[in-house]
């Protein structure tokens, strides 16, 4: 009996708390339910697209021979810095030395030939004129000469070529850059028709890094672009494989010309300063790219937005009558945690971001102001 009337007081008890709380709960004074609002401010939203690419030189050049010949030396270190002209290796110059001095010797007997000859014919013109010799001897004097002259001439083209020949025997480099490994060793047999090279060059700074991008994306990017304020240089910022921030920044250079037929690609070529040679070619990268900035952006957090049962995306909003209206927006893209919307939603608004499921539109409720998070002002990604 005891233990029944102390249930029937602490029963008593509990059901006069909860009629005697006015303004408990959701409710506000009055009946009026409360709910959470974030006022909404137009402010500068800097766009950018994450993309993905490869790294690739900006200079690529194998080093092959010219003539065929016998590597004697190999006149640099695998994997060092070389110059355009370097003498990278030395094929075996006798033959060439040879060749050369043979032509040299021929072209002095024509260049001697051509001072008698030439003599000769003015001896013979002279003496045509007093009849000392025939027209036809003065003629053949002439021709004779003029053959020696063409002669000197040939033997010259002849010098020049094996002059040209001795030089090749020193494989020199035809750009700057960093060279890999040698694929001869010397006394290695080379010809100059081969088709392995004897080593390659890469010019790493600058580098380029390739970046893909759907030709759609592209197309709405441009569009975009036109309506944002943006500097005539668009700059890009990558992460290496591991995640970490590469720490020069790079520009945009060019957009292909061409879409890939069978990826629906783009390929957007992007600049770095590469001074320590942190970028290898072929490396994966994370990249993003600016698209440039929308300086009337609203930002508004993602848990005020909703979606219909048409897919729409839809948000609560409260009036200078404190009451509710629902509005249809337009959402861009996910920055941080808010929507970038384009439409629906306005400078100054008060959008309920807490106790949405407990109000409907055109009810009168109690606007309490929540602290949200600071927008980054950057939006990353493609659209949504």
């Amino acid at each position: 009996m005891q233990r029944k009337k102390i249930f029937l007081v602490s029963l008593a008890l509990m059901l006069a708390a909860c009629d005697g709380k006015p303004g408990g709960g959701p409710m506000g004074a009055g009946g009026t339910p409360e709910v959470g609002v974030a006022t909404l401010h137009r402010q500068p939203v800097t766009l950018s697209s994450d993309l993905s690419g490869r790294v690739n030189a900006t200079m690529t050049s194998d080093v092959r021979p010219q003539v065929d010949g016998i590597i004697k030396q190999r006149l640099f270190t695998e994997g060092a810095e070389v110059k355009a002209g370097q003498v990278l290796y030395q094929i075996d110059p006798a033959t060439y030395q040879a060749s050369y001095n043979q032509a040299a010797a021929q072209l002095k007997n024509a260049q001697a030939t051509v001072k008698a000859s030439r003599l000769k014919a003015q001896r013979y013109a002279a003496l045509v004129k007093e009849n000392g010799v025939s027209k036809q001897d003065a003629d053949d004097a002439m021709a004779t000469y003029l053959e020696a002259v063409a002669s000197v001439d040939q033997y010259q083209a002849a010098l020049e070529t094996t002059k040209i020949n001795l030089a090749y025997t020193q494989v020199r480099a035809p750009i700057s850059g960093r060279i890999g490994i040698s694929s001869v060793t010397p006394g290695a047999l080379v010809t100059a028709s081969q088709t392995d090279a004897l080593a390659t060059i890469r010019a790493l700074d600058p580098i380029y890094v390739d970046l893909t991008q759907s030709s759609s994306q592209l197309l709405r990017l441009r569009k975009l672009q036109a309506s944002l304020k943006r500097d005539d240089v668009t700059p890009v910022a990558i992460k290496l494989e591991d995640g970490t921030p590469y720490q020069h920044d790079g520009k945009l250079e060019l957009t292909e010309v061409s879409v890939d037929e069978s990826t629906g690609s783009v390929t957007l070529r992007a600049v770095f300063p590469n001074p320590e040679h942190q970028l290898l070619p072929g490396m994966y990268v994370h990249a993003r790219v600016d698209n440039g900035v929308d300086p009337n952006g609203i930002l508004a957090p993602q848990q005020g937005i909703t979606r219909n049962a048409k897919g729409e995306a839809t948000a609560l909003v409260v009036n200078a009558q404190n009451k509710v209206e629902q509005r249809t927006v337009t959402t861009e893209r996910v920055i941080g945690s808010n929507w970038l919307v384009s439409k629906g939603l306005n400078d100054g608004d008060r959008l309920i971001v807490e106790g949405t499921s407990k109000v409907a539109a055109g009810a009168e409720v109690k606007a309490v102001e929540v602290q949200q998070q600071t927008a980054t002002g950057t939006a990353n990604g493609g659209e949504q």
